[in-house]
């Protein structure tokens, strides 16, 4: 059987059995199989990576090899776990179940962070960044890897994400740019040296509900971490906290750019104005108009 026979041969068989999630869009039948295809040749890629590339020849053990990582993906493994890269924001990352897998939604995030610390970088040598909440390290590593002025500064409560984190800091060879610690919040960053020394903090936090994290898809709560997603009660206990402590560390004028969930903009809003620590505040909208990303500028 040659190449094009076996990709449809099982792609017919993917079109009949496999679901896929409404934050995955970039995982279709052809990006999924693709992407196995690459991890069993000894080639790992992310979904979206994948299809940018000419399947190669398997051998009889890799064709074996496909044949369990297809099977892995319709018994609900995630295909970033499957293949150990997940792109964001054009990058490469590695993927594990130590940490949420990068989606889609947060490179909103990701292009409103990166569009300030490229505004910052006119006026500035050094942009000094942190990311809360690192998870996997990409937020960060992906300023630091579009803006060669950043240093970044991440951390998660997490060990494993700060593991995860700092294995895509070597991956991305950023070493000397970015460093990660394991902390609750802002706790791993108290000390003088960055008490209001912070241009940029970025932060995905958890903002899901602790009644809707237990309803979640299996895909998802079965691979990838609760501490992720749990927001507490309500869903912004870690987003007020950020909002209320970011200022300790930003400078005159830093910014505090983060995710919220769909239908939290309007009252994270609120929240910010009631601190009085900023003077001046966005939101940026997904594609249907939902506020997904806040930013706040220190006094």
């Amino acid at each position: 059987m040659n190449t094009e026979e076996l990709f449809n041969q099982i792609k017919n068989k993917l079109d009949l059995e496999l679901h896929f999630l409404e934050d995955k869009p970039e995982e279709t039948i052809d990006s999924t199989l693709k992407a196995c295809w690459f991890a069993a040749s000894g080639l790992p890629k992310s979904a979206e990576e994948s299809i940018k590339y000419p399947l190669p020849e398997l051998t009889k053990n890799q064709i074996n090899v496909l044949h369990q990582l297809i099977d892995q993906r319709l018994k609900n493994t995630p295909l970033a776990h499957i293949t150990g890269r997940q792109n964001f924001m054009g990058i490469e990352f590695l993927s594990d179940n130590r940490a949420l897998i990068p989606r889609k939604e947060t490179e909103i995030l990701g292009r409103k962070a990166l569009e300030i610390s490229n505004d910052l970088a006119k006026e500035k040598q050094i942009v000094r960044v942190m990311d809360i909440c690192c998870g996997a390290g990409n937020l960060g590593l992906a300023i630091a890897s579009y803006n060669h002025n950043s240093v970044v500064f991440a951390t998660d409560l997490s060990a494993g994400a700060v593991g995860l984190t700092k294995d895509n800091i070597s991956f991305l060879k950023l070493n000397q740019r970015v460093q990660a610690e394991e902390g609750d919040v802002f706790s791993a960053f108290e000390k003088e040296e960055h008490y209001e020394k912070t241009d940029l903090i970025i932060c995905n936090p958890p903002y899901i509900s602790s009644a809707k994290v237990t309803k979640m898809n299996v895909e998802i709560s079965n691979h990838e971490p609760n501490m992720a997603f749990d927001g507490g009660m309500f869903g912004t206990k870690i987003i007020q906290k950020l909002i209320i402590e970011a200022p300790k560390y930003l400078n005159k004028y830093g910014w505090l750019v983060f995710e919220v969930g769909v239908g939290q903009g309007e009252f994270i809003l609120r929240l910010c104005e009631e601190t009085k620590r900023y003077l001046q505040l966005e939101s940026v909208l997904d594609s249907v108009g939902n506020i997904r990303v806040i930013a706040a500028r220190k006094k």
